[in-house]
């Protein structure tokens, strides 16, 4: 069973920056993709930003320029670097990995991101 835990969220101001950091744990048996995803109050979970196994990325469009994601193989770590943060930020962010043969996807318990304006 693998399990995912999220941490870096916060309180920022408007401009400003956090980094999210998501821990595996336990069998993995081959990573596809691992990313983030993120749902704001009253709308739909929205990817937010993903990695494949072969190093590509894909972002959503209103975080290009302003998101970075990338991971760290050895520690079985994705990170999220968020710079110019905007008050439509402000969400539960969540940890995602797709693995193995039948594409199994596992969730972290999220992390909430509040950006004031």
């Amino acid at each position: 069973q693998v399990q995912l835990v999220e941490s870096g969220g916060g309180l920022v101001q408007a401009g400003g920056s956090l980094k999210l950091s998501c821990a595996a744990s336990g069998t993995i048996a081959s990573a596809i993709t691992t990313g983030w995803y993120r749902q704001a109050p009253g709308k739909q979970r929205e990817m937010v930003a993903v990695i494949t196994s072969g190093g590509t990325t894909n972002y959503a469009d209103s975080v290009k320029g302003r998101f970075t994601v990338s991971r760290d193989s050895a520690r079985n770590t994705v990170y999220l670097q968020m710079n110019n943060l905007k008050p439509e930020d402000t969400a539960v962010y969540y940890c995602n990995l797709v693995e193995g043969f039948w594409h199994t996807t596992y969730w972290g318990q999220g992390t909430q991101v509040t950006v004031s304006s």
